[in-house]
């Protein structure tokens, strides 16, 4: 919003530069007093001066107040008042949200701007307008600008002497007002005005935000106390009550005494000046204190309830998710089984197949060289010894051979029954699970029935404590009348009951001791089972590098092996050689062949090798997978019987509060039988009272009665005397 400058001769025409209006921008209303005659140029210089705060700065300020007011005035064609404008301007910089006024002599005008000043302006929290000689209308236009106000928590009306306009306009503005917490009407007669006091009360009655009413010297008589003790039946806000120096009366303090018994909230109540009794205002005392001692109970039972409440929801949001991560390392486990089982079984099947290939083409080469020895047998008798040399080196091949066909059939059957016992175990993981799940499930639904039936002893026990508090206030109703002389013994069980309250909260405070201990163990056991699988992993990742390295060194000794073998074997090839070197001329042709066999022999033990190797991986893989899912169900067994005894120690807490509760039942019925036998005593008391009092009114019925006799004898005898007198004949007109 940017400032306008306007001419000072002329206020339609604005100004095209700002320079020209300086002297105006360096006007201090401090140094000018303001007065009818100036008028006009102030409020042109407060046009041109004061911008709201609010379009510059974005919040609101005094000043911003003191600029609406003087815009308002100007609208309605009111005169500012000097010292409101002057108020306003001390309190500029301090105090943004207490607009007071106290003091200040407002005029019908100033209060119909400042009531539509607040209905545009919600900055006041506070507004002070004590003493300041309202009139009907100003206050009528005051209270309605006030209806549609949000912000004002306190207001302070002291000594405007508001009729009965007023207070009914008070009455609506308490029926419809969200936000008023505290007013102020101290020395206005409010009292004198019963039908408007009956609608401001009807206000009260339906308010809901109110917590402190200030009515001293309102002259409020005890036909208004009987309308406030109406509204105190209805009303379950206010907090604090001041009807000092009124004239309630005995009736009044009765009929507010009444009402008390149904409100709960008041819990401050000041009477002096009313002319009221002793024993009532003693009465009036005990049942605010009754309502502090209650609302003290309830604010320390809402924080139990809260923090019992939060330590259940963390509990069961722990529970959730421990069950969840279950679920979810069970369905990975689950998913890693049958990857690593299809991709096993996958792997067995290409092995296999290439087993079959390898070993038709075994078949074919065999077949070949059963050919070649008949036709070298056929041959000449030479090559007998090349046949026999060839003979044994079959013979070794095929012990060869055999062997490895052993040990593969080993291998089979080895992974065949680690496969076995991997589903067995599977399968037992998966009951195990169940049987886990189904045991959780029961331990909810007692822990579920527990806290009900908890609950229902929780609200059986209020209910048996409001109906022996309304007994305890009918009794204490009954005996008011013979309070003196059962002082005493009422402050016996006085003393018995706080002694039995103490007692209670020790009892408590013991048990909440007790189980903040035990949840100090349990932490403590849960770091130390923290710490036990932290070593377990560290131990488990040691021993698998330990495996490797062994694997390792087997590994380098089988390759060893296997480069000796061959190396043995090439030198007996080397003397076959050799020797047959003679032979060349006549077997070149088998010697061929028999090196294209000896080429693909060894083409077939070095894929033969490859494929060791490669079972020999496929098995320390499903090795590693055992020990990762031995170790994992391991981990989920722990857990699981974490729980289990975190289910069972809060199943033992609960017993111990349902012993607490049946022990705290047992007292109750006790001090009930208590009760009830003091009652009874009273009862006979009273009624031996009752007749002592009513000997008393007959023999004082029979005084009162000889007295009339005894005064009607005298005034016969001196009717007599002085008839017979000589006055008698002097004082009579006919003679």
């Amino acid at each position: 919003m940017q400032p306008r400058f306007f001419n000072r001769n002329t206020e339609e025409e604005p100004l095209s530069d700002p320079q020209t209006s300086t002297v105006l921008l360096l006007w201090e209303p401090e140094r000018l007093p303001l007065s009818s005659a100036s008028f006009s140029a102030f409020s042109t210089s407060a046009e041109l001066q004061l911008r709201s705060p609010k379009a510059e700065g974005g919040t609101p300020s005094m000043e911003a107040f003191r600029w609406t007011y003087l815009q308002l005035c100007k609208e309605a064609g009111v005169e500012p008042q000097e010292s409101v404008v002057a108020q306003l301007q001390q309190s500029g910089g301090a105090h943004i949200s207490r607009l007071d006024l106290s003091g200040q002599s407002l005029t019908t005008g100033t209060c119909t701007v400042l009531s539509r000043a607040l209905q545009s302006e919600n900055v006041f929290t506070e507004v002070s307008l004590s003493d300041c000689m309202l009139t009907e209308e100003g206050s009528n236009a005051l209270l309605t600008g006030l209806f549609h106000n949000t912000s004002v928590e306190s207001l302070d009306l002291k000594g405007n002497n508001l009729r009965s306009t007023g207070a009914e306009l008070l009455g609506k503005l308490l029926g419809s007002n969200k936000t008023l917490r505290r007013l102020v009407l101290d020395w206005n007669a409010l009292g004198l005005w019963e039908e408007a006091f009956a609608v401001f009360c009807d206000g009260l009655a339906s308010n809901a935000t109110l917590t402190h009413l200030d009515l001293r010297n309102n002259q409020i008589n005890h036909g208004g106390a009987a309308e406030l003790a109406l509204a105190l039946r209805h009303n379950s806000t206010l907090e604090a009550l001041d009807l000092r120096w009124n004239n309630v009366g005995l009736l009044g303090g009765r009929s507010l005494l009444e009402a008390l018994q149904k409100n709960k909230s008041l819990v401050q109540l000041e009477m002096a000046g009313n002319n009221v009794p002793s024993d009532v205002l003693k009465a009036l005392e005990s049942t605010t204190g009754r309502n502090t001692e209650r609302e003290s109970t309830l604010r320390e039972g809402r924080g139990r309830t809260r923090v019992l409440s939060r330590e259940i929801q963390t509990l069961k949001e722990e529970k959730s998710r421990q069950l969840l991560s279950l679920m979810e390392t069970i369905d990975r486990q689950r998913e890693e089984l049958g990857r690593s089982n299809r991709s096993t079984s996958a792997q067995i099947g290409q092995l296999q197949e290439a087993l079959n290939e390898r070993k038709s083409a075994f078949n074919s080469l065999t077949a070949k060289l059963q050919m070649t020895e008949a036709a070298l047998v056929l041959s000449e008798q030479r090559s007998q010894s090349l046949g026999e040399l060839v003979s044994r080196m079959k013979a070794e091949r095929e012990e060869e051979k055999q062997q490895q066909i052993r040990l593969r059939k080993k291998q089979e059957e080895e992974s065949s029954a680690r496969e076995g016992k991997l589903h067995r175990e599977i399968q037992n993981l998966v009951e195990t699970n169940v049987q886990l799940r189904s045991k959780v499930e029961e331990l909810e639904c007692r822990c579920s029935a527990q806290q009900q039936q908890v609950f229902e002893l929780k609200t059986e026990l209020t209910n048996s404590t409001t109906e022996l508090r309304m007994r305890l206030t009918k009794a204490e109703d009954r005996v008011e009348s013979e309070k003196r002389r059962s002082k005493q013994t009422l402050e016996d069980m006085e003393t018995l009951h706080h002694k039995e309250v103490e007692q209670i909260s020790r009892h408590l405070e013991e048990s909440e001791k007790a189980l903040q201990e035990r949840i100090f163990k349990l932490e403590a056991q849960r770091i130390r089972l923290e710490e036990e699988l932290s070593r377990s992993k560290a131990a488990l990742v040691t021993e698998r590098a330990q495996a490797e390295e062994e694997l390792g060194k087997v590994r380098a000794q089988m390759r060893l092996e296997e480069q000796e073998q061959m190396s043995s074997l090439e030198e007996k090839l080397g003397s076959l050689r050799s020797s047959m070197q003679e032979m060349q001329l006549l077997c070149s042709q088998k010697n061929q062949t028999i090196s294209e066999l000896q080429a693909k022999n060894g083409h077939q033990s070095v894929q033969l090798d490859g494929l060791r190797r490669r079972i020999e991986e496929l098995q320390q893989d499903l090795a590693g997978k055992d020990q990762e899912k031995v170790a994992e169900v391991g981990r989920v067994r722990v857990e699981l019987q974490e729980q289990i005894g975190h289910l069972e120690a809060e199943r033992t807490a609960q017993e111990g509060m349902k012993a607490k509760i049946f022990a705290l039942e047992r007292e109750m019925k006790a001090l009930t039988n208590d009760h009830k036998e003091v009652l009874l005593d009273k009862e006979r008391e009273k009624s031996s009272l009752l007749e002592k009092l009513r000997l008393k009114e007959a023999e004082i019925q029979r005084m009162k009665e000889d007295e009339a006799q005894r005064t009607s004898y005298l005034q016969s005898a001196i009717f007599t005397y002085v008839q017979g007198s000589p006055l008698a004949r002097y004082g009579s007109p006919n003679n």
